[in-house]
């Protein structure tokens, strides 16, 4: 096992997430935020110079042992972190029993049981002790069949959990196009299986996966192989792209890279998405190997410097194994250089010589061995760094091999930046040597103004002695004799116009690489082209030279300022950087306050090494060029702000130059390249360093790698990962208390590195320095509840006050010893090392034990109180920590409100605080007096911890409690002992009654089971699932859906339900709450509105059960929510959400699977986005009373409508009616438009196995027909409006589609039919008085339409339209003889779809129709011609009685038409009279003055409006589509592809050309302008996008598609639809209304005024859909039958 942390994470952010280490992870939270600020985190480590080996026990000492004979004392009922024990044996088998249903509890993970929750013991042998008999051996009692080392669950399983799972858990992770998430880091544990599902946008292509994860653990990792991964389909639908996908079974932790690409593609670079995942390792300690949580580990770093002599680590390190750590972070252990700092290492293959004995010469094998013993018989892992970007000035192995480091000879452009760097310490010298104190420059600098003399001088003095400008400019005069060489030697002279190219070139400085003085370059050539020019004005060819070069000249001399001037403002951010620098180190306060002025203590740290004695600037000079010139070698150190991934010694980067680099003096910046090849002796001499200190440690910490170049951190650790397989990350949080519960198969979400937490690192000041002493142990008891690993720097917990620095400590640390301690030695009673056990101990359990939720409460500046929960059990444990950022008699508060938490307070497990030796000191940082010991590493000795543990609460001095034993509630208040520096911790248990409920609540939901796709689910709750089953569409449209309107129109004053501060939901069934919670659900947002009315109350379950009472078919519904919201409410409020969300989405799940159930195979069996849209069905179709359908005849043979019984006790037929649109088009006589109805109809009725539905909706429209038409708004039938002329055609395709998809479908024809208005003219009829056959009237229709109608719309005026004219309510309709096509309508009225009738008087617009349509329009005859087309087809089949139809005249003649002959008529004109050719036809042209665009079909034809028919409108797909034989395939292609390329949007269509001269995108009903463009949403079909006509597009390409190009070109479009419904997907699946909406505005942006759900627009989405799917079945039979 390897562990890789990586350094400064916050420099890591930006990096990909390969490199959160290893690609792995970033070290975490250096300090911690209490009080409302952001703390520093403190550091430790230092060295030591004596030989002295301290007293203290051996290796084979256990801690455990001793951990266990002090809580033998205690009650057996108390959990520890090693083991367990119960109360009573007899209770053994129930717990036993208990834990194992839990373990199947499905929310956490796995499946099935009855998830009781006990009061038992919550622990689980995770990190036993040899000296103790561990849980699994009662265990084995019970059930030998278990094997030994089973452990209890905990919720959301880590790393080592091994608990048995019936469902393994799988993340789903989407794919789309263009989704490179390599910044992201997605977490997975070993076991897992990852699945990449492609998304929207990925539909249609052909899509390759590929990951470098091993396929078996025996193929081992390597980086760049990669395995291209296998799609699988969890649907019989073989075409169904929604239902494929990939996994990635889970074997090895590390950090993974996947990509995809298109059509076959293997290559990473033709990646069309990647990403990172990384794999939680597994961590085992002892000789056993037991497993140690990430969530458990508990580090303390140490320097390992100050360890002294290797004979003398044991014992030192002692004090850690006695504190309760179990990982160690060493510093680097190898040889340190002449600064002794830490991380700058000399020699990176050799030992530290501080670690050698006089008498004996130690090995790395001798550091290994002992690592090893610490890992068998103390149990702590270690970890320690590596340093891969420096090393130190001294190393001998860079004056062999100066290349693998920065310097003025492979790195000429640091040649500038080296002289100023001299001149800055020729400038320290003479500062100290006193040479500039008159001018204002004193020895010791200690006031602003003396920064301001230095300021002064470097510019007026030193730097003009350099001339920096100068490596960065042109010699002039050397350039311009060069130029006139050129010139002069019979080149050609350009004569140059305005308009020639030249004009574009520009001449700039060539930078010379090497640097030297003036020996920049410019390009000659360009030169010569730009200024070699004819000069009229010049007396002869010298002359004109003269002037060339004149002019030449004087464009040198100005790029030569230009450069200067660049190079100037450089070296004034220099200046000031130096400024910056010495103001920190001498003058502000938080900086070392150096005011002398010497060669030890220079003005600013230098950025290069120098070489030889010190020598005039001129001499260093020349060195830089010369040989020694790799002698001269940068810094290392960091910038500011600046890009971690930037290469900040890169050619072109300014930073030396620029003096911004914060320097390490004693190191030097190492020089990679790009590849092991471009410098072999760095890239091998580091590997071997990386791979043997793997092989020592557990882990790896990659120091400064915020400037350590990825391509070299993912070599070396790769070279270190060779030899184990595990890598140790940590994670920072844990879920908030009441997280919701998660199936098991569920969205993979990004997440953050594991994080270590720690209360102070080794680069910062002590608490002590930077707020108090007292503050140490409320702060590190903060950081023992983090849900992480947690850690610290050796001397916190001795409560050292100082910080240990890693390059100047030179003492070594303290010894442990059991006994009194002497000098150079600690114990328990040191500082607060007693106290950090006991934490360390808390953090341990907590880990092991599953209690990942947390809740900080800041209950004061300075009180904060911090809760773990358990989600199994739930049991709490609570910590509440008095800080004290000032002294205590500063941060003591005059009032502290009490401890109020839901559930009982079984213990408090400890109570500890901070207090002086002597009193009266708390007004001080420490009290006391601090006394530096000259060897030893101390800390105070002026303070005392003192600490209980395992008391009652009658047994505290810091709290009284003040609530009843059987509260619901725990109530604690502070006594007045209660002071800064305190900390107490409790723990609580639910009480009996929340435990039955909860047991009631997890013993249901454990019934309910995932399948491989995240919407399905499985129920064995008996009960339930005949509840469900009893269920039939219409009444799952009440339970999952109803809009606000449809509620409130039951009349039981009802409607949606409204969260304060949220609004109301989309719907008042469950879809509506479902649509809030899964959005709040994958990021915890317990801060929700929803959740915070859920916890304040029960108003949304009793809602919930409240509407579902009213209607007989959801009552034992009702029942049943009703009586697990009883059990709900005994719950703890902060976990209803959590609860209810399981219940609630449980039940939603088994609902619509219960839906899909009823609708069929190609549903049932279907694709999600066919699921989806299905679900829709349900939406739209409902029984809504204000809006019936005319009853149909008594005499129809069954299946009949639903008949229910009013309160007077008379019947009325209840069928459900399609909601043309929520919320605007839902109850009364907006609900049943003709023409919605059925331009819906196959979508939501017919393909989703609607047919009963779907007929009696055919026939009721029927009963109503008058004047050869059925009505546009129904209103019930009596009172429908008949002023459209296209219903009448939609509801023949809807007719044509039921008998084509209906199994015996064409029996319809003879199907009777109630005629409401046998005549046009009749009154009402009663049911079954005058009925016919549906063909009679079908055949009705088509001889009405033949013959001619004229009518005037009944009760024609402003009752019945506010907005209409007079004359739009005469209507025409007929055929014309010429061409058979279907006229109609006047410039007064709007008879098809795109209806909209102007209503601003303001505008001068009301009454006038935006869009009349008449004459014929193009659809309509597609409609026609299809109708035809089959009537014929039926009537050759004899399923229809029907062939021809007749006109009379005035005179009596008659003319008889049969219907193949009318289809031919159309046949034969309609691309005479619609297509407009791509070129000019004049014969074919009369009006070629209104062509806009070519290539298209025309919109109508004869309309009144002349401009009109030459519109480019969306409306002839749909003629496409039904009529496909009436085009020329070639005509038809091309019009397609310009509608689709002219109109088509994100989501929607465009209704109108945008180069149209009324196009406008955006509708907004409520616009009250004068513009008549657009007043009062008068453009409503001139240009926004609808969806319905998408569907018709898409399906007419596919009927195109082959006849064009055969099946090649049919594949291609089957993709090319799919890709095009990639945003309709996505839509149908995340909006809240969980459809499509109407349509959008201008590039598919959002429309206030359009309804969020429309029938049609699923209902023609879904029958793309469908149509592929058959499209598909039949190219797999044909495919089989040419086998």
């Amino acid at each position: 096992m390897v562990l890789y942390v990586i350094k400064n994470c916050s420099c890591i952010a930006r990096r990909k997430a390969s490199d959160h280490m290893s690609e792995g992870v970033c070290e975490g939270k250096e300090g911690m935020e209490v009080g409302g600020r952001k703390e520093a985190a403190p550091a430790g480590g230092r060295r030591r110079n004596d030989q002295k080996k301290a007293a203290g026990r051996p290796l084979s000492s256990c801690y455990e042992e001793q951990m266990l004979q002090k809580s033998a004392q205690q009650p057996l009922r108390r959990i520890y972190s090693y083991g367990w024990a119960k109360e009573k044996d007899s209770g053994q088998k129930e717990w036993n029993q208990s834990y194992r249903k839990l373990a199947n509890f499905f929310k956490m993970g796995v499946q099935d049981g009855a998830g009781v929750v006990t009061q038992g013991p919550q622990s689980q042998q995770m990190y036993t002790s040899d000296h103790m008999s561990p849980m699994t051996n009662s265990v084995n009692g019970t059930m030998g069949s278990e094997p030994k080392g089973l452990s209890l669950p905990k919720m959301g399983s880590g790393p080592g959990m091994s608990f048995s799972q019936q469902q393994p858990q799988v993340r789903v992770l989407t794919l789309n196009h263009g989704d490179h998430m390599d910044s992201t880091l997605f977490r997975l544990q070993k076991g897992w299986v990852l699945q990449l599902r492609p998304g929207p946008s990925l539909l249609g292509k052909a899509v390759s996966v590929f990951t470098n994860h091993p396929e078996d653990l025996g193929e081992g990792f390597t980086r760049n192989r990669y395995r291209r991964l296998q799609w699988k389909s969890d649907s019989r639908n073989k075409g169904d792209d929604t239902a494929l996908y990939v996994e990635v079974v889970i074997i090895s932790a590390g950090a993974f890279h996947f990509y995809f690409t298109y059509d076959d593609g293997v290559e990473r670079e033709r990646a069309q998405g990647s990403g990172y995942f990384i794999v939680d390792p597994t961590l085992t300690v002892g000789t056993n190997s037991e497993t140690l949580s990430l969530d458990c580990v508990q580090c303390q770093t140490v320097l390992s410097k100050c360890l002294g002599p290797l004979p003398d680590w044991e014992q030192r390190l002692q004090v850690a194994y006695e504190t309760g750590y179990n990982l160690v972070h060493f510093t680097p252990i190898q040889e340190l250089g002449d600064s002794n700092s830490s991380y700058s290492i000399k020699d990176q293959h050799k030992l530290n010589t501080e670690f050698q004995t006089p008498d004996h010469q130690y090995t790395f094998a001798d550091v290994e061995a002992l690592i090893r013993r610490m890992r068998d018989e103390w149990k702590m892992l270690s970890l320690t760094d590596v340093v891969l970007n420096h090393t130190a000035n001294d190393s001998n192995w860079i004056q062999d091999h100066p290349e693998a480091t920065y310097n003025c000879h492979n790195s000429p452009h640091l040649r500038p930046a080296y002289l100023l760097d001299r001149v800055l310490y020729h400038m320290t010298v003479e500062v100290a040597d006193g040479k500039w104190e008159d001018r204002g420059i004193p020895v010791a600098i200690r006031e602003e103004k003396d920064l301001e003399a230095i300021k002064n001088v470097i510019h007026s003095h030193f730097l003009p002695q350099v001339k920096l400008h100068e490596f960065y400019t042109v010699d002039v005069d050397k350039t311009v004799e060069e130029f006139r060489r050129r010139i002069s030697s019979n080149l050609p002279i350009v004569t140059r116009g305005k308009g020639d190219s030249s004009y574009k070139e520009e001449m700039v400085i060539i930078q010379d690489p090497n640097y030297g003085r003036r020996t920049c370059t410019v390009d000659m050539n360009i030169a010569v082209r730009l200024y070699n020019l004819a000069r009229p004005e010049a007396r002869d060819e010298e002359d004109r030279i003269v002037r060339c070069c004149a002019e030449f000249r004087r464009h040198v001399e100005n790029l030569n300022q230009q450069r200067t001037s660049e190079i100037q403002a450089h070296l004034i951010q220099a200046v000031e950087c130096v400024l910056g620098t010495i103001r920190y180190q001498r003058l502000q306060p938080d900086g070392p306050m150096i005011a002398e002025v010497s060669r030890d203590y220079p003005l600013v740290p230098p950025y290069f090494t120098h070489y030889g004695e010190d020598a005039s600037l001129e001499e260093e000079e020349a060195l830089m060029f010369g040989d020694k010139g790799c002698y001269l070698m940068a810094h290392n150190g960091w910038v500011m702000g600046d890009d971690p991934l930037n290469n900040f010694a890169r050619s072109d980067c300014y930073v030396y130059l620029r003096r911004e680099l914060v320097a390490w003096g004693d190191s030097v910046k190492l020089r990679y390249g790009e590849k092991p090849e471009d410098s072999p002796y760095l890239w091998d001499h580091m590997k071997r360093y990386c791979e043997y200190t793997a092989r020592i440690f557990h882990g790896i910490r990659l120091d400064n790698c915020h400037s350590t170049p990825i391509h070299v951190a993912e070599y070396m650790l790769d070279a270190a990962n060779s030899h184990e397989e595990g890598r140790l990350v940590y994670r920072y949080g844990g879920e908030p208390v009441g997280a919701f519960l998660l199936p098991p198969v569920r969205p993979l979400v990004p997440c953050i590195a594991h994080a270590i937490f720690l209360d102070l690192t080794h680069d910062n000041r002590s608490p002590a320095e930077v707020r108090t002493a007292w503050d140490m142990l409320p702060s590190t008891a903060l950081v023992s509840m983090a849900c992480c690993a947690s850690g610290s720097t050796r001397g916190y917990d001795e409560l050292v006050p100082h910080h240990i620095h890693v390059v100047d400590e030179t003492r070594v640390y303290q010894a442990w010893t059991d006994a009194e301690p002497t000098r150079g030695e600690c114990n328990e009673s040191s500082g607060i090392v007693r106290c950090k056990r006991l934490l360390n101990k808390l953090h341990f359990e907590l880990g092991a034990n599953g209690y990942n939720q947390v809740f900080v409460d800041q209950v004061t500046e300075h009180v904060v109180t911090v809760t773990r929960h358990n989600p199994v059990t739930h049991q709490s444990v609570v910590l509440v920590a008095y800080t004290s950022f000032r002294p205590p008699a500063e941060a003591r508060e005059s009032h502290i409100r009490p401890l109020k938490v839901q559930g009982h307070l079984e213990e408090i497990i400890f109570e500890m605080q901070v207090k002086g030796k002597t009193s009266g000191e708390d007004d001080k940082s420490y009290p006391g007096f601090f006394n530096n010991d000259s060897e030893f590493i101390n800390g105070l000795n002026s303070i005392i911890a003192e600490v209980k543990e395992n008391i009652r609460p009658s047994e505290s001095s810091l709290v009284r409690l003040t609530s009843p034993e059987d509260a619901d509630e725990t109530e604690c208040q502070y006594t007045s002992e209660f002071t800064p520096g305190s900390v107490i911790a409790f723990r609580l248990s639910l009480l009996p009654r929340a435990q039955t409920a909860v047991n009631k609540i997890r013993g249901v939901l454990s019934e309910f089971g995932y399948k491989s796709r995240i919407s399905e689910v499985t129920t064995h709750n008996v009960e339930l699932m005949d509840i469900v089953n009893s269920l039939c569409l219409s009444d799952l449209n009440r339970v999952l859906y109803r809009c606000d309107e449809e509620e409130k129109d039951e009349g039981h004053g009802g409607g949606t339900y409204s969260i304060p501060n949220y609004g109301s939901l989309p719907y008042c069934g469950l879809q509506g709450v479902i649509s809030v919670l899964s959005e709040i659900r994958v990021h915890n947002d317990l801060g929700h509105p929803l959740c915070c009315n859920l916890r304040d109350g029960d108003w949304m379950p009793e809602y919930i059960v409240t509407r579902l009472k009213h209607e007989p078919a959801t009552q034992r519904l009702a029942k049943w929510f009703e009586d697990i919201f009883n059990w709900l409410k005994e719950v703890p409020r902060y976990l209803i959400p959590a609860y209810f969300d399981s219940i609630v989405t449980s039940v939603y799940l088994t609902l619509i699977n219960r839906a899909w159930s009823l609708m069929g195979e190609f549903i049932s069996q279907g694709s999600d986005f066919a699921k989806a849209l299905s679900l829709c069905s349900v939406q739209f179709c409902g029984i809504v009373k204000s809006a019936v359908m005319p009853p149909l005849s008594p005499n129809l043979s069954s299946p009949q409508p639903p008949v229910v019984t009013d309160g007077s006790g008379s019947t009325k037929q209840m069928s459900v009616t399609i909601a043309a649109g929520l919320p605007h088009f839902s109850v009364g006589y907006m609900r049943n438009w003709g023409r919605d109805t059925f331009i819906a109809l196959p979508g939501n009725l017919l393909i989703t196995g609607r047919y009963d539905e779907a007929r009696w909706i055919i026939l009721a429209y029927a009963s109503t027909m008058r004047h050869g038409l059925i009505p546009n708004l129904l209103d019930g039938g009596t009172k429908a409006r008949f002023n459209c002329r296209d219903s009448v055609w939609w509801w023949l395709q809807s007719i044509q589609r039921y008998v084509a998809i209906v199994p015996d479908g064409n029996r319809i024809f003879r199907d009777k039919v109630s005629r409401l208005f046998p005549s046009d003219d009749s009154p009402q009829q009663e049911p079954g008085r005058h009925d016919q056959l549906l063909e009679d009237v079908i055949q009705e229709t088509l001889q009405r339409h033949f013959q001619g109608v004229k009518f005037r719309e009944r009760n024609a005026g402003y009752q019945i339209d506010r907005e209409m004219c007079d004359e739009g309510f005469n209507n025409e309709i007929g055929v014309s003889l010429e061409t058979g096509f279907v006229y109609g309508g006047t410039v007064h009225n709007c008879g098809t779809w795109m209806d909209k009738m102007g209503s601003s008087e303001l505008a001068g617009i009301k009454g006038k129709p935006a869009t009349p349509r008449d004459g014929s329009a193009v659809e309509i005859v597609g409609l026609c011609k299809s109708a035809l087309r089959f009537l014929g087809q039926m009537y050759r089949e004899d399923k229809f009685k029907y062939n021809s139809v007749e006109r009379y005249d005035d005179t009596g003649n008659v003319t008889k038409w049969t219907y193949e002959f009318w289809e031919k008529k159309i046949q034969e004109n309609f691309e005479k009279y619609y297509w407009i050719d791509e070129n000019p036809i004049p014969d074919r042209e009369p009006k070629p003055e209104l062509i806009n665009r070519r290539g298209i079909y025309k919109d109508s034809y004869n309309a009144s409006q002349f401009w009109a028919d030459y519109q480019l409108r969306c409306n002839f797909p749909v003629a496409v589509a039904v009529a496909p034989e009436m085009f020329t395939p070639k005509h038809a292609w091309i019009a397609l592809k310009n509608a689709e390329k002219i109109l088509l949007g994100p989501l929607g269509i465009k209704t109108l050309d945008p180069s149209d001269w009324a196009y406008n995108g955006d509708y907004d009903n409520s616009n009250d302008s004068a513009d008549p463009k657009i007043a009062r949403g008068y453009n409503y079909h001139q240009g926004p996008e609808w969806v319905w006509p998408v569907g018709w597009l898409l399906r007419a390409q596919l009927a195109v598609a082959p006849k064009v190009g055969g099946f090649e070109e049919l594949g291609r479009t089957m993709g090319h639809v799919k890709s095009l419904l990639a945003p309709h997907l996505t839509h149908v699946l995340s909006d809240a209304w969980r459809s499509l909406p109407e349509l959008t505005n201008t590039n598919g942006a959002h429309c206030k005024d359009s309804n969020p759900a429309q029938a049609w627009s699923t209902g023609c989405v879904l029958e793309v859909l469908w149509e592929m799917d058959r499209i598909e079945r039949g190219l797999r039979r044909s495919s089989m039958t040419g086998m």
